[in-house]
């Protein structure tokens, strides 16, 4: 028993992990764990009763938690918008523009999978729905059977990191760090791995086309009466929409200084990026309007097309993504919006019906309560371990790595690399991250920048061959048996698991890369935090005394009424009789200054307080 008792943090620790290798769900096995070694600790005396029965009340905060809230409200969008048939327009539009390029329906489902990211948050819907409507489509045109899988897949798995990212509520939540924070550290990184993505294809462009060929010029739909395509009036606007961005985007601290009627100096790159793309996309939004209803023939069907169905899911991530960044409403409100700007979308697509709302709440109930399991799960777990000193341990175990931070970077993303085979993003953030978070902080490691790292790490968990969940739902709609394209009427090989696996280990590596740059350039995420003002409480005193000491060696209490002038004692909480602001305001928040309070000298009060 006494050797049980001095290792109780690491038995426990094995015992989760042999619950979860006897097949038992995570969640039942992450709260049976915790209430067995919550009472054999409690029958070891290694920890008092009363630390079960706390575990009511951290339940019931976990019920009271409004920032899971955003969970529902985004995976309900996510899934009203693939039901209405969004994905199969989008996939449409973007692949007729980019079809006669070499490698165009790949970089069309790349965007795509972008776009249904910044509206959805949803892996399996992005997945599936573009795994439907482009994969015949690639297959009929001569694509590799493993890139078009793999760009699917992959495609599919940046819901996980561009905001609004369900995976990102989590962390948040997890690391008690706000998910607007979370949503600005991860913007750039999310497209910086959409880059990548877009690298490879123009390489294998470049250097193996046979893979990725061109979109044929009988397979374009969009003709103009000349015969034409229209690339011409589709540039012209592009470039003019571009040009409106570029323009906000330099001026954007004007912009705000006119809006706000004082002086902006600085706005963080995000809201830069988000408003100038809002008001571009919105000048040729205006134009293409202008353009239907006087009939002018400024644009041509191709891009009136494009334009009429980008807009709608550029509107809704301006929504969603615009008012969180510029503070107007919080993650859980912007859900909240962007499911009602779902369902209004959907209606005026006339695609809203009773069988689709019945079947996405359905589906959304589901992984909330998923969701919600997990986290009592976790949360039973981790309070047993931290009453175990379990952190403790795993600090010095941790702490012996050569190397530092970087050396604990580096095992921290090994770690997480490899139990990603076996575990999903929602089971990693309930189980690693409370652990490994507190280590990471007192280290001194920003949390934003670590849980962005960490999601972006996680993100492989769904390319993972043979485990990867993006693999499985791309397995689901593929073709397993020859079948008869419905367009050309020949014969068509099926698309073997072997050739998914294969398609997803070039973009597995990518994310990879994006992790390595991640650690080597961390202002990937940090310049677009807004800016931390630190305050010099030593200068503050020092500016405290000088004004004390000016003119008389005593103070005029009747020249200074509302800050000497007797009142009543400092309320609890730092905030003295007349509202004014004490120490623990300024400072930690757990003292405070009562000035005019039990001292009957104001000076030596304030010395007292500030040198406590």
């Amino acid at each position: 028993m006494e050797f049980i008792a001095s290792n109780f943090a690491p038995i426990m620790f094995v015992g989760l992990i042999c619950f979860l290798i006897l097949g038992f769900p995570v969640a039942f096995s992450l709260g049976a764990a915790g209430l067995f070694f919550g009472l054999l600790g409690v029958w070891l005396d290694i920890f008092p009763q009363a630390i079960l029965s706390v575990l009511p009340l951290r339940l019931i905060g976990i019920m009271a938690n409004e920032t899971l809230l955003a969970v529902p409200f985004f995976t309900l969008m996510g899934l009203i918008l693939e039901r209405s048939g969004m994905a199969e327009d989008l996939l449409e539009s973007v692949g007729q523009v980019f079809g006669p390029l070499r490698g165009g329906l790949a970089l069309a489902v790349v965007l795509v999978g972008a776009m249904l990211a910044a509206t959805t948050g949803v892996v399996a819907a992005s997945v599936i729905s573009m795994g439907l409507i482009s994969m015949p489509i690639m297959l009929r045109y001569g694509y590799s059977r493993s890139l078009a899988s793999g760009v699917i897949a992959a495609s599919g798995t940046l819901a996980q990191v561009i905001p609004p990212s369900l995976v990102l509520i989590i962390l948040a939540d997890q690391m008690g760090k706000s998910v607007g924070d979370m949503y600005k550290g991860a913007f750039i990184p999310g497209f910086a791995l959409m880059g990548l993505y877009i690298l490879f294809i123009a390489a294998l462009a470049i250097f193996r086309p046979k893979m990725v060929p061109a979109l044929p010029p009988e397979a374009r739909t969009f003709r103009e009466p000349s015969g034409s395509h229209g690339y011409a009036s589709l540039g012209l606007l592009a470039l003019a929409s571009t040009l409106v961005a570029i323009y906000l985007g330099t001026h954007m601290e004007a912009v705000h200084s006119w809006w706000q009627g004082e002086l902006v100096e600085f706005v963080p790159t995000d809201e830069k990026i988000v408003v100038a793309m809002c008001g571009g996309t919105f000048f040729a939004w205006l134009i293409a309007v202008i353009n239907r209803v006087t009939h002018l023939g400024l644009l041509s069907k191709l891009a009136e097309r494009v334009t009429f169905v980008l807009i709608p899911p550029l509107l809704l991530i301006f929504l969603v993504l615009g008012t969180i960044f510029l503070g107007v409403a919080t993650p859980t409100e912007g859900g909240a919006m962007g499911a009602m700007g779902a369902l209004i979308m959907a209606t005026m697509r006339r695609r809203l019906s009773w069988a689709l709302l019945r079947q996405a709440l359905n589906t959304t109930t589901k992984l909330a309560s998923f969701v919600m399991f997990i986290l009592i799960g976790a949360t039973i777990f981790s309070m047993v371990f931290q009453a175990a000193d379990g952190p403790v341990w795993v600090e010095h175990l941790l702490s012996k790595l050569p190397g530092g931070h970087l050396g604990f970077l580096i095992f921290v993303n090994v770690l997480v690399f490899f139990l990603a085979f076996f575990l999903d993003f929602f089971e990693l953030s309930f189980i690693v991250v409370p652990i490994l978070a507190p280590i990471a902080d007192k280290m001194g490691i920003d949390l934003i920048w670590f849980g962005v790292l960490l999601a972006v790490n996680m993100q492989t968990s769904f390319l993972h061959p043979p485990f990867g969940f993006a693999l499985f739902y791309l397995r689901s709609v593929a073709p397993e048996k020859p079948y008869v394209d419905s367009h050309t009427g020949k014969t068509m090989a099926p698309v073997t698991t072997m050739q998914i696996y294969k398609g997803a280990i070039p973009f597995l590596l990518l994310q990879l890369s994006m992790v390595a740059l991640l650690i080597a350039f961390p202002g990937l995420v940090t310049n677009n935090l807004d800016k931390q003002i630190d305050v010099d409480l030593n200068a503050v005193q020092q500016q405290m005394f000088d004004q004390l000491d000016q003119g008389d060696s005593s103070p005029d209490f009747n020249e200074a009424p509302s800050l000497f002038a007797p009142q009543e004692p400092a309320a609890p909480g730092g905030s003295s009789g007349n509202g004014l602001p004490g120490a623990g305001d300024a400072g930690n928040g757990h003292s405070s200054i009562g000035v005019g309070g039990e001292s009957d000298d104001p000076m030596k009060a304030i010395q007292d307080s500030l040198g406590q």
